[in-house]
């Protein structure tokens, strides 16, 4: 990683005067590197709050153990001269999973579904089972996938990963992750594992499947817990009424019943029914292959538009009231 000088990150982002997102630790400004390569600069907002410093301290020391990986977004590097380091990061162009599912209007073929679902828990699994000492995500969404200008899957924000002990049980003393993808058996227990990822990994699922988001509000304006909905659709035999119509064609039925059923195992409430990440990557490659063996009748469809510039989704009003009634719930 390269160390920035304070006063180089201002001429990369000309004194931050683009932001291209937003979050809970701070914002994201769009940056160009005297090679003109682009990237993306992540800087924090709040310096009196020692918990996001922290996780600012955490995303860097974690991600510089797995720079490596192409389907990590990578870490380029950092300013030490602020309270809180400056991350410079590869700018992703085509901004978030959660964005190109659910705000954009292009149609996405299953096979282009599968592939970022593989790519994903294949980064996933990587964490988990080949590092030196297994990393844990913590919180695994549509929104912390990133999309490269050919539309492949990074992962990124890692401010509350944490490296797992293998002797050592990992408790949260704070509700970490997102509404609508927290592990049931997290909430109860406050016990993190990587079976909690996998828990998240599966709405992560769902979503690619149904191009629905998480939590969502139907015509009723009614709160959907997109878990609960296909749980119950699972119990009904009736999941192929939530799947996303575009992709659930007379072809493809089968292979979406199966890649519902490997939902269905990565949300079961015990952790050890789970599947580990590394089985997950199994079963999507093998889903993978079948599909190209019977050809996917909607690539054909397959997109080619201009890059959405968001790095980092910002939390609607709705999800924040959600999180802090959850976080005085679980103190």
């Amino acid at each position: 990683m390269k160390i920035f000088t304070e006063e180089e990150m201002a001429r990369i982002t000309n004194n931050f005067d683009t932001v291209i997102g937003r979050g809970g630790q701070g914002k994201v400004y769009k940056g160009v590197l005297e090679d003109d390569r682009e990237v993306a600069v992540k800087k924090c907002i709040v310096l009196d709050d020692e918990r996001l410093k922290e996780e600012f301290m955490n995303e860097m020391i974690i991600l510089s153990q797995i720079n490596y990986l192409k389907n990590v977004v990578q870490l380029l590097g950092c300013c030490l001269e602020v309270d809180v380091p400056m991350l410079v990061y590869e700018f992703i162009p085509n901004g978030t999973l959660n964005s190109f599912l659910h705000e954009s209007q292009l149609p996405i073929s299953l096979e282009t579904r599968l592939r970022i679902c593989t790519e994903s828990a294949t980064a996933l699994a990587h964490l988990h089972s080949q590092t030196v000492r297994p990393i844990l995500h913590g919180d695994v969404k549509s929104a912390n996938i990133l999309l490269d200008r050919n539309y492949m899957a990074k992962v990124s924000d890692f401010g509350t990963s944490k490296f797992l002990s293998m002797d050592v049980t990992q408790f949260a003393t704070y509700v970490q992750g997102t509404l609508g993808y927290l592990d049931p058996e997290f909430l109860q227990n406050s016990r993190l594992t990587d079976k909690s990822d996998v828990y998240s990994f599966g709405v992560v699922i769902l979503e690619l499947i149904t191009r629905k988001k998480a939590v969502y509000y139907d015509g009723n304006n009614e709160r959907i817990c997109l878990a609960q909905q296909f749980v119950s659709a699972m119990r009904q035999n009736n999941t192929i009424s939530i799947f996303d119509m575009d992709i659930a064609t007379e072809d493809n039925l089968e292979l979406l019943a199966e890649v519902s059923k490997l939902a269905e195992e990565c949300l079961r409430p015990s952790g050890e029914e789970r599947p580990t990440m590394t089985r997950v990557v199994q079963k999507l490659t093998g889903f993978m292959t079948r599909l190209e063996a019977i050809g996917d009748p909607n690539a054909a469809q397959e997109h080619s538009a201009e890059p959405i510039q968001i790095f980092m989704a910002s939390p609607t009003p709705s999800h924040d009231a959600d999180t802090a009634a959850l976080l005085n719930t679980y103190p």
